[in-house]
């Protein structure tokens, strides 16, 4: 009798457990993006250089911190190539010497996103030295302010989604 217990609460408990650690790993995701963003407006306003945050960039899963090269109203041509969250070609960490000559330095690392999760939304976010987010909105050049409510970047995990919002001044936020 105490066996079939045991295996009816076992029964139950398993899936529960299963769900909980698909929770958390959405969770540790999300937080993880949320941070890489924080990170990516305060290097804009501290070093004065406008910063990128690309997603599945150069894969599926994967984003990555980039310094803009060029200006928000004429980007270099490299900027815009398909490998620029390549390590190879864009390493991190980058130039030292802090040279605007020598730029991209302020690339960040290429980070991964646990491989159950997945964007489902993707657009670059561009974070201005005044702390301010804009989005490409159809290739005009400089990219407007992120309007109304703002940006959503939202990650999923078998049907679960998370979001975080970033809106035009900056400000970005778990939901």
């Amino acid at each position: 009798m105490a066996t079939a217990i045991i295996a009816i609460m076992a029964g139950i408990a398993v899936p529960l457990l299963a769900d909980m650690s698909g929770s958390i790993k959405l969770g540790d995701a999300t937080r993880n993006v949320e941070r890489e963003l924080q990170a990516a407006r305060l290097k804009a306003v501290s070093s004065n250089q406008t910063m990128r945050m690309r997603f599945n960039c150069p894969g599926a899963g994967k984003y990555r911190m980039t310094e803009l090269v060029g200006t928000p109203k004429v980007p270099v041509a490299a900027d815009i190539a398909a490998d620029r969250c390549v390590l190879a070609s864009y390493p991190y960490p980058g130039d030292a010497d802090r040279n605007p000559l020598t730029r991209p330095n302020g690339d960040g690392p290429l980070r991964t996103l646990d491989s159950s999760v997945t964007f489902t939304t993707t657009t670059t976010i561009e974070f201005w030295p005044d702390g301010s987010a804009h989005t490409d909105t159809g290739g005009v050049n400089p990219w407007p302010p992120i309007a109304g409510a703002g940006y959503t970047i939202t990650l999923t995990r078998n049907g679960k989604t998370k979001s975080i919002v970033v809106n035009g001044v900056g400000k970005i936020q778990i939901q």
